[in-house]
Parts: structure tokens; sequence; C-alpha cells
């Protein structure tokens, strides 16, 4: 039976390289977006080059109604799932003694209870199937490391990371896996890079930024045959940047090689 995928904010980015590549590997795709239908129908449009079906459903994950209703018309067209790809997610910086309730529950809404929600319609009907699918969350190294004016986007992170573990365990008993996959810096965009991106640029050890395609190769790898034995685990995309903060003598002329 043909294998099927649902990919969230994949209008764009890490999602449009993730979806791509699952078209590659012979996945029908759902192509989720809140706003970017334009973007979104582009994606189809090569998921459908690539000899795959792609439908575009446009809808905020983070608001649970519309959540349901494009799961809705996912699995009106496909019947079931066999992937979902729980990416779609956002950025907001505030420091502490600034960050309000309303920006912390739109984070929350959107970059964890969005995840909780759609990993639980996703396993219902994986265990309705009888089908022994993946789900992957994309988490983020900030899960990690502690960055200033990040402590509401990062302890989500490390939520999202924490609460893969515990679906992984619940899930395995019907046979579906559940991992995530934790980007460091990427490169989205073709704009020259700014300040801060150097920045971070110069504290990984592998001394660049990430492609979207080098996420999508290890999500295709995860939801793959190849790691059949593989659940609950965080894979770090991230160049090093979460090695221990002596690395950065790595670079320095006192311990190269040498020198």
């Amino acid at each position: 039976m043909q294998k099927t995928a649902l990919v969230t904010g994949s209008s764009s980015g890490i999602g449009r390289g993730i979806a791509l590549k699952l078209a590659e590997d012979g996945y029908d795709l759902g192509i989720n977006c809140e706003s970017s239908v334009e973007k979104a129908e582009e994606v189809a449009g090569l998921v459908r080059e690539k000899g795959r079906k792609a439908i575009v459903i446009r809808a905020n994950i983070g608001n649970l109604v519309e959540q349901g209703k494009m799961f809705d018309v996912f699995f009106e067209t496909y019947g079931k799932i066999d992937v979902l790809v729980n990416n779609a997610g956002i950025t907001r910086t505030s420091k502490l003694i600034d960050t309000t309730e309303e920006m912390m529950d739109k984070l929350f809404r959107t970059n964890f209870k969005s995840h909780y929600f759609a990993t639980q319609r996703a396993a219902k009907n994986m265990i309705c199937n009888n089908i022994k699918g993946c789900i992957v969350n994309i988490t983020s190294h900030h899960q990690q490391s502690i960055f200033p004016e990040t402590s509401v986007y990062g302890s989500l992170k490390a939520a999202l990371s924490k609460f893969t573990k515990h679906s992984a365990l619940e899930l395995a008993p019907y046979g579906i896996r559940v991992n995530a996959v934790a980007p460091g810096l990427i490169q989205v965009h073709n704009n020259q890079l700014s300040n801060r991106e150097n920045f971070v640029i110069s504290k990984t050890p592998l001394q660049r930024c990430g492609q979207v395609e080098e996420v999508a190769e290890v999500v295709s790898f995860l939801v793959s045959d190849k790691a059949s034995f593989i659940t609950g685990i965080d894979m770090l995309v991230d160049g090093g940047k979460v090695l221990p903060s002596g690395i950065d003598n790595i670079y320095s002329k006192r311990v190269l090689p040498g020198k």
C-alpha cells in the first residue's frame, strides 16, 4: 500500500526540505501551511514532479480545531498516515522580566501543545489501521544550549524532547516509533548571513551552518526501515554546537596541533 506522510509547516525552510526528501523516498504528502498557500502549492507541485501525490492543507496547528480539520482532510484523502513530522513552530525571544503571558501561551500552543495532540491524532489512526508508523518531532539545539532571552523557547524545546521519549515508550507496544531531530543553525535562506548567525558559526566546531537537506536526510533515515530498531532518541544535527563550552579553545593557537 502507498506510504503517506504529513509534514507540518512545510511550505518553506526545513519542513519544505523534509517534504521533498520524503517524496523522493516514495511518500504521498500532506503539505501544511498557516498562511503561505502559494509557497505550499509550489512545494506540492515539486512533489508531484517527483511522481508522488500532494495536497495542501492550510491550518494553524496551534489551534486544535484547525488542526483537527487538517487531519480530517488528510485522512479523507489518503485514508491513513504512515509518517508524521511535527515541524511547525515559531521563534520568539524575550527577557524573562519582559515575557508576557500572551507570549508564553502562543509559544506553548504552537511549539508544544500542537505537537502533543498531532502525535495523538496520528497515533490513533496508526493503531486503528495496524500501521507501524513513525513520528518525528523537530526540536532544536536550544533544548540543551542556554542562550539569553530564550527561556520560554528553549524550555519548550526541552519539553518536546522529553515528550518524544514518553510517547516513544507508550507507543512502542503498537510498533510505532517516535524520535526527534534537533537542528542547530540551519541556512534556510539565500541572504547574507547576519552578525548573529556568523557569531553562532564561530562557536560551532564544524565552523559552518547546516543545510536543510542535511536535516531532511536524518528524518528520512529515522522513518526508514534502516532505523527500525531506533525509537525515543533525540538526534542533534548541529555541527557540534552543544559540545562542552571548552570547545572554543580548539580553535585557539594554544591547542591547535603544531602550534
